[in-house]
C-alpha cells in the first residue's frame, strides 16, 4: 500500500493483518522482520494522525469559543461532564 493513499483506517486494518500473521506462528523469520518493520511504520503513522487530529479538533474548539456571541451560546456550567 502506498503511503500517499494510506489512511488511519487502512493502517489499522493492515496492522491487524500483521498481528494475525504473527500470532499464527507460521511466519518465516525473514518475513517476520519485514512485517515488524512495516508494523512500526504503521504505528508511527497512526500516532501522528491521532496527534494531528487532536490538534485540529482543539484548534477548532478554541476558534468556536472565540467567535462573537460564543458567550451567549454558552450553557450554564454543571457538575455533569460533557462528552
Amino acid at each position: 500500500m502506498s503511503k500517499s493513499k494510506l489512511t488511519y483506517t487502512s493502517a489499522i486494518t493492515e496492522l491487524e493483518e500483521i498481528v494475525k500473521d504473527i500470532e499464527s506462528g507460521e511466519i518465516d523469520v525473514d518475513v517476520l522482520t519485514v512485517k515488524v518493520k512495516r508494523a512500526s511504520e504503521l504505528i508511527t503513522f497512526c500516532k501522528d494522525r491521532l496527534r494531528n487530529t487532536q490538534k485540529e479538533v482543539e484548534k477548532t474548539l478554541v476558534d468556536i469559543a472565540e467567535e462573537p456571541g460564543a458567550e451567549e451560546d454558552k450553557l450554564p456550567e454543571s457538575n455533569t461532564p460533557v462528552f
